[in-house]
């Protein structure tokens, strides 16, 4: 580890079936920062065994393995049990199929060093490689929880490479049974928006590498997006009781 400020950080990757990509991906984040964490949620692929070889040999890795695939929240809540357990205070999120930036990693952590009680937003910047309808579907999400956080700048609410303060994220997932699935990237942002959370954006370059170079995509769109138009309505009609205490946020 290379100073207090980063024991006291690790990028975590939750996992399920992305194939040797995962490899990549992991190789990337280690070498822009010393603590990775990866959960394994039920992989059936070979790379639970193929990451836990890796870890062997690695002591800033370490593999969390779960027994049947829960999600991608409970993926996440499951490594932020164990980061608090280790007195970690912040962890970056990022994919394990080879979209995210690892370059971008140092200064996202350095931006939670200086904002600890704030939530680092990654901004996707995207190539030509990202799917059309796909980028079109994320600006209603977008519009939808800008509503539902009275505009507070949440700059994208899918987009899952960004630092969580611990606390009062691992406090939220204790407290309610959503958020742990697909719908765990935008209702964390909400839900830790309307606790006073605030969001600090950061551009982000993001790819989606083809099948040919080792892509895996488990996104549904009929499935996921039935998901989250079910979450925004949970979250509206939470933003509507919350709304004064919102407004009066935004006054003062």
């Amino acid at each position: 580890m290379t100073g207090t400020g980063h024991a006291h950080q690790l990028v975590l990757i939750p996992s399920y079936n992305p194939g040797p990509k995962v490899y990549e991906t992991v190789a990337a984040a280690r070498r822009y920062w010393p603590q990775v964490w990866v959960v394994v949620d039920g992989s059936t692929d070979g790379t639970a065994q193929g990451l836990a070889e890796l870890a062997r040999g690695d002591t800033g890795l370490r593999v969390l393995v779960l027994g049947r695939n829960q999600g991608k929240g409970s993926a996440v809540r499951h490594g932020l049990e164990a980061a608090e357990a280790a007195g970690v205070t912040h962890v970056l999120t990022m994919d394990s199929d080879g979209q995210h930036p690892a370059q971008c990693i140092p200064a996202f952590m350095a931006a939670a060093r200086a904002n600890p009680g704030c939530m680092i937003l990654g901004k996707p910047v995207f190539d030509s490689s990202a799917p059309r309808l796909r980028v079109r579907g994320r600006r209603v999400s977008n519009a939808w929880v800008n509503l539902e956080t009275l505009w507070i700048g949440i700059g994208d609410s899918l987009f899952g490479f960004r630092v969580y303060p611990v606390a009062p994220l691992l406090a939220l997932m204790r407290r309610q049974r959503w958020m742990r699935r697909f719908d765990f990237d935008p209702e964390a942002v909400v839900r830790l928006a309307w606790l006073g959370v605030r969001p600090i954006n950061i551009d982000a370059p993001v790819s989606y590498p083809s099948t040919e170079e080792g892509g895996v995509s488990h996104f549904r769109y009929w499935r996921d997006n039935a998901l989250l138009t079910w979450m925004h309505g949970r979250l509206f009609v939470g933003f509507l009781w919350r709304l004064p205490m919102l407004l009066w946020r935004r006054l003062h």
